[in-house]
């Protein structure tokens, strides 16, 4: 096999990020991008020396594009996916896979009938800090995992953001903006979840803008800006999750994990790499005792890269006939716990997870995004 032919279908901001690392991995060779702004499309294929540019359908006509990266709105995210799938291209589309679960589903059924992949993002799950936590877990390092805890609280993006009106509408909200990391990683860690409850709150029916053109402007918000989650997992363990925008305290990035024989610190879902650290047990407490729980640092194995991993792991695992670890059957079941703790927290119960996934593959410590490999 040769380098594999890849297409970008949206070239917004994110794909910065996306060809900054697509275009320096051998195993891949991106060919053309495509936007419904042309002149967008050919701006970022002049900057990041891309040979093709155009219109979404010149992508999917493009005999060299072997795989789709669909970097649209996620309100479009299924239609651009299954197009591609139309087309017979593999597909690596950005969080959420979708924004509700039959159409979701309905794609990973024409994918698996046209005999090609869907991948999903977060890759964060991809990035070392992740994978040399999970292998540290499978080791044995923190006894048998029993709970997590998870926390994203920020003011929220209106504070920054020149347009946020988007990220408090249906479909986004912290649950869905920022919850696939979160759940993705639970998941990968622990398996698929049973059940869910949660609980939401608005901190004010409207919002402002505060900066760019439209500072001062008043938007709705349509969805909980703050949620919590519990998730009870198949296995038997079980995890507590904040997602906030209404926080004065930002703090954001926690992923804890705690088992009967310690408690380990992982890096922040949202970044390929961080510090993992992890604390013993106290034993017992003689009269007078001191209570310290010295830290101890775990050093994490493989190369930092970003976004772009799910992409060049899909590739290598089509050419190896492997399972590929962010796949569309994980965003699916990450969408559904998504989707279910949304409705608990709107009818105030307990909510089956009816979907569930195969368990997600690790990736080897000595995993070399620039190894040429096919």
């Amino acid at each position: 096999m040769s380098a594999v032919g890849i297409g970008f279908i949206g070239v917004g901001v994110i794909s910065d990020t996306y060809l900054e690392n697509l275009t320096s991995f051998p195993d891949v060779e991106v060919l053309i991008l495509g936007d419904l702004d042309t002149e967008r499309a050919s701006a970022q294929a002049d900057k990041w020396g891309v040979p093709g540019a155009g219109t979404p359908e010149d992508v999917l006509a493009h005999p060299g594009v072997d795989l789709v990266v669909n970097l649209t709105v996620p309100a479009v995210h299924v239609t651009v996916s299954a197009a591609a799938v139309a087309a017979g291209k593999h597909v690596w589309t950005e969080k959420p896979l979708g924004l509700d679960r039959e159409s979701s589903a309905a794609l990973l059924q024409a994918a698996a009938a046209a005999g090609v992949r869907i991948g999903s993002a977060p890759d964060t799950v991809l990035g070392p800090g992740f994978q040399t936590a999970k292998r540290a877990i499978a080791d044995g390092l923190i006894g048998r995992p029993l709970f997590a805890q998870t926390s994203f609280q920020t003011q929220g993006p209106d504070r920054w953001h020149p347009n946020p009106a988007f990220l408090f509408a249906h479909g986004a909200g912290p649950l869905l903006d920022m919850g696939p990391y979160y759940f993705s990683a639970l998941v990968s860690l622990f398996g698929p979840v049973d059940r869910v409850a949660a609980i939401g709150t608005k901190a004010r029916e409207q919002r402002q803008i505060h900066t760019g053109p439209h500072a001062g402007s008043v938007f709705p918000v349509e969805v909980p800006s703050t949620i919590s989650v519990l998730t009870a997992f198949e296995a038997g363990q079980q995890a507590q999750s904040l997602l906030s925008f209404d926080s004065a305290l930002e703090r954001h990035g926690i992923l804890e994990i705690h088992g009967t024989e310690g408690s380990l610190v992982l890096p922040d879902p949202n970044r390929f790499a961080g510090r993992i650290a992890y604390v013993k047990p106290l034993g017992v407490l003689a009269d007078g005792g001191k209570i310290e729980q010295p830290w101890h640092e775990v050093e994490q194995q493989g190369m930092v890269v970003g976004r772009g991993l799910g992409v060049l792991d899909m590739v290598r695992a089509i050419a190896a006939d492997r399972p590929h670890v962010a796949s569309g059957e994980l965003g699916l079941h990450v969408l559904d716990i998504m989707l279910s703790a949304q409705t608990s927290a709107a009818e105030g119960r307990f909510v089956t997870v009816d979907s569930t996934v195969a368990p997600i593959p690790t990736l080897p410590a000595d995993f070399d995004p620039h190894a040429r490999t096919l």
